[in-house]
């Protein structure tokens, strides 16, 4: 055999061998408390969007005194379980969801009252956080409650804010938790060091994130706030993907691409911090020391009770349980069997983790403002709609495949992304994540893409018939048409 010969049977030999895949890492048992939420009301949810074409064509005056009527007993309601405390499962807060949901048709058609009702629901949430200091956040009733009258409510004001993006606000205002750590003024909000914000990013994974739970939810990425108490510049703390945990300026954190924005903070009355005001700036401090003192890897695995890989929730978690708070209160578990295979190909061995949308119903933090832009809630919305359709197949059986021939070539780019990693860089494949695993990453990611772009320019043709913006049961429909190929 010639020189030349043997080297050509090396090279196709050792691509041979790279081109073996290893089989996809199968996922551990569902977590023994997990149950997945379903809210099955398609029947209720296409009644509303029937009295919304019916109101369309109403009289507007009647119509906004009506609502405006409707919006001041739910007030009312709402202000009465001020001073008693009440159970999750009193009737009151069954009478409150409904009231909300079947008062948005007469928004959406007549928007009059559109101010009104964004703010019944800021109160709605307010009281239904202050109430829930008294219950098991880890019980299943009350996960329920939680999750149906915030996250439901949400939902209501969001389909109605989309029928009318011209009067939609940039920034809804909460609660002002007063805060005696230092502060900066971003984006028309004061925070304050140890601030939290959840967000959602606009990559498909940040959909998979802020869908793949019991409770799909709406956020996908945590960052911990840091105010210098002498420059009061602010930095922003969080874990990557692909670079684990860094700090950025408020400005740099602003800059990447974000549909949803959330401020949180925790109370001030918590006893940890009535006998210590300035715990959340230590915690922030503790966390912004670590990141700065050395490369913090991402935690793929999702194994919030490891500290030394942070995933995004870890960063706002370890510094403030170290200090004698725990966040979190309530896990969030991950039951569905296909959506366990998927999350395992990517490496995620925790199914009972720390998910970005559960602080959001933390007793423990009040939501101290939120950001909103028309466009991007709207693609918010369609993401969903994608993700939670994909997620339907995997329960059916549904794989994140690749190409063979691709895999050689992740395996020699994971290589150069190690070296990389050694000499303080980045490379094409994250640390921590198998070549294999990037594949299905961005199989995953291309599809979404694929079908997000179909299923928008659907519902642009959706509106322009109808007249009114898809709501989200009509996205879903036309997310399960552009899955199947088009084939109802």
């Amino acid at each position: 055999m010639t020189a030349k010969s043997a080297v050509a049977v090396a090279v196709v030999g050792t691509l041979l061998i790279l081109s073996v895949p290893l089989p996809a890492p199968l996922p551990e048992d569902a977590p023994a408390r997990g149950a997945v939420f379903a809210w099955d009301r398609d029947a209720y949810w296409r009644s509303l969007e029937a009295a919304f074409t019916r109101l369309r064509t109403a009289e507007c005056a009647e119509t906004a005194r009506i609502t405006a009527v409707e919006i001041t007993a739910l007030a009312a309601l709402t202000d009465g379980l001020r001073g008693r405390v009440a159970l999750p499962t009193d009737p009151v807060f069954d009478r409150l969801e409904r009231g909300l949901f079947e008062v948005g048709p007469a928004v959406a058609a007549c928007p009059d009252q559109l101010a009104a009702y964004v703010a019944l629901y800021g109160r709605m949430r307010v009281i239904v956080k202050e109430q829930s200091r008294e219950w098991d956040v880890g019980s299943v009733v009350v996960r329920d409650r939680l999750y149906r009258s915030l996250y439901g409510g949400r939902a209501a004001v969001e389909e109605v804010m989309l029928q009318h993006p011209e009067r939609m606000a940039a920034l809804r205002r909460g609660v002002d938790e007063p805060s005696r750590t230092p502060s900066a003024e971003i984006q028309g909000v004061r925070v304050h060091s140890g601030d939290i914000v959840v967000s959602r990013g606009g990559y498909p994974t940040s959909a998979l994130i802020a869908r793949g739970n019991d409770y799909p939810g709406n956020f996908s990425h945590v960052a911990l706030v840091h105010v210098d108490d002498a420059s009061h510049d602010v930095s922003m703390i969080e874990a990557h993907i692909e670079r684990g945990v860094t700090v950025t300026t408020a400005d740099q954190y602003l800059r990447d691409k974000k549909l949803r924005l959330m401020l949180l903070r925790p109370r001030a009355d918590l006893p940890q911090l009535a006998a210590d005001p300035m715990l959340p700036h230590r915690a922030a401090s503790r966390m912004l020391a670590r990141a700065r003192g050395g490369h913090i890897p991402y935690d793929f695995a999702m194994d919030y009770t490891d500290p030394s890989r942070l995933f995004c929730s870890e960063v706002a978690s370890t510094p403030y349980r170290e200090l004698g708070v725990t966040l979190w209160t309530g896990i969030s578990t991950i039951s569905a069997s296909g959506l366990r295979r998927w999350l395992a190909a990517f490496g995620v061995r925790h199914f009972a983790t720390q998910e970005p949308s559960d602080l959001e119903y933390d007793p423990q933090l009040v939501v101290v403002a939120e950001w909103h832009d028309p466009a991007t809630l709207a693609q918010d919305h369609i993401d969903n709609a994608v993700v939670d359709v994909m997620l339907e197949g995997a329960e059916r059986g549904d794989a994140l495949t690749f190409a063979w021939y691709r895999l050689p070539v992740a395996r020699v780019l994971k290589a150069y992304s190690w070296m990389r990693t050694r000499f303080g860089g980045v490379g094409p494949i994250p640390e921590g994540m198998a070549p294999a695993a990037a594949l299905r990453h961005a199989s995953f990611s291309t599809r979404q893409r694929r079908l997000a772009e179909r299923v928008r320019r659907e519902a642009e043709v959706v509106a322009a018939t109808r007249g009114y913006q898809p709501p989200y049961w009509v996205l879903l429909a036309l997310a399960r048409d552009a899955a199947s190929g088009g084939r109802r």
